[in-house]
């Protein structure tokens, strides 16, 4: 395998990315704590918080009632991730101009592959990216940027010097600056992975820096380990890729909207959402799964499809689903959230018809009459056409939530 002799990985990450956005909307946030929530009013909690925020002790995901006991003067904005995709886009364009884009890992991470003259000379690649955002975009948003060998080895480092930093690890260095770094920030080692490796006599950086290839695979009970092994001792080495495996979409339900009523209504919208998204990415589902969080539970219960993708099929499933749930769960029960789910997927042209379900021309006219309301769709940029009443709850962005590992298209918002 080999080993590189230079920074040949960039990764970018950009600081407190949704408060930033929000702050360069609108300049009367600027310099002032801010906290993004996901809807106004109610107990929530912080979806992000802006660098100043998190200078007075406020942290992403805690709970909001917490973070003004810690900072009076935050200021609570609902999220708009049509307006966090909108930015992705343009800070990712300026990014392009600068270096070529590996991948892009989330809405506010992506990392790049560093030419020969690149990787002579990583502190003007990182000073230019700075200087492209900071001219073109404005001066709100900022980005934390390492080099490295391979890409983890780049994540680590941009994290060790937050926010606006830049941070360089030639691999002659290494593993010097590695060491110093905390086992629990080390992308892969999670509170459970920490107690295994407590367990097995690993308490920092240099102890599992330690260990060999198979120890970290037996740790990690799978091959995981031993390329995190490969990774961390600075090998070019790359995850492999995945298939998509399922499409879904959860909502927090409003504090007045949490009757099994409106997240009936709400999961049929999320639904509808869901399978506009597998239509476009060429798949049919032969799972539905339902699940609601409540205050005195929860539900949760999945039912085998044809393969499908149309929106008669999957809403039939969904009534199914749902005269369950009403039959498992009080009448009065609150809900908190709802998700819904479309499994087993395969792609378009590898469908296999059900020979014991002689359904085919009745669903084939369907999938017709989805295509069509799908073209109408897009030609007006919203939703003009439906099957059966289209209403969705009051906030917006049903379908539009950024996911850690997925940026939301246009079509999500209509």
């Amino acid at each position: 395998m080999r080993k590189p002799t230079t920074t040949e990985h960039l990764y970018l990450d950009f600081d407190g990315f949704f408060a930033a956005v929000e702050q360069l909307r609108d300049p009367s946030l600027r310099g002032r704590p801010v906290g993004v929530v996901p809807y106004e009013g109610g107990r929530t909690c912080m979806i992000a918080c802006s660098r100043e925020a998190k200078a007075m002790g406020v942290r992403n995901v805690m709970m909001v009632e917490e973070a003004r006991r810690i900072c009076r003067d935050l200021i609570l904005v609902p999220q708009k991730p049509d307006l966090y995709r909108r930015a992705h886009n343009a800070l990712v364009s300026q990014i392009r101009s600068v270096v070529p884009i590996d991948q892009v890992k989330s809405i506010d991470e992506l990392s790049c592959r560093l030419d020969e003259r690149q990787q002579n000379d990583p502190v003007s690649v990182g000073m230019r990216i700075k200087r492209a955002i900071q001219h073109n975009i404005g001066t709100s948003i900022t980005c934390s940027i390492g080099f490295a060998a391979n890409r983890h080895l780049a994540k680590i480092a941009g994290g060790t010097q937050k926010p606006d930093g830049l941070t360089i690890w030639h691999p002659s260095q290494m593993p010097g600056p590695l060491e110093k770094v905390a086992l629990d920030d080390i992308p892969g080692v999670g509170k459970r992975m920490q107690t295994r490796l407590g367990k097995a006599g690993i308490f920092s950086t240099s102890d599992l820096l330690n260990l060999q290839p198979k120890q970290m695979r037996a740790l990690w009970r799978n091959v995981t380990g031993e390329r995190l092994w490969y990774a961390l001792q600075g090998y070019a080495i790359e995850a492999p890729s995945t298939e998509r495996g399922r499409v879904g979409h959860a909502r927090v339900l409003p504090p007045q909207a949490r009757t099994l009523a409106d997240a009936r209504s709400i999961a049929r919208v999320l639904l509808v959402k869901a399978a506009r998204r597998l239509r476009r990415a060429g798949f049919y589902c032969q799972s539905l799964m339902l699940w609601m969080q409540c205050y005195d539970g929860g539900f949760a219960d999945s039912i085998s499809l044809p393969q499908v993708n149309d929106d008669q099929a999957i809403l039939a499933g969904l009534k199914i689903l749902w005269e369950r749930a009403e039959r498992r769960l009080n009448s009065r029960t609150k809900v908190l959230r709802v998700g819904v789910t479309l499994g087993e997927l395969t792609p378009a042209n590898h469908r296999q018809l059900d020979f014991l379900l002689n359904d085919d021309t009745e669903r084939q006219r369907w999938e017709r009459l989805g295509l069509a309301i799908d073209q109408l769709n897009i030609k007006y940029g919203k939703t003009v056409a439906s099957i059966g009443f289209w209403q969705p709850p009051n906030g917006g962005n049903v379908g539009g939530k950024i996911a850690f590992t997925r940026i939301p298209s246009g079509e999500d918002f209509w």
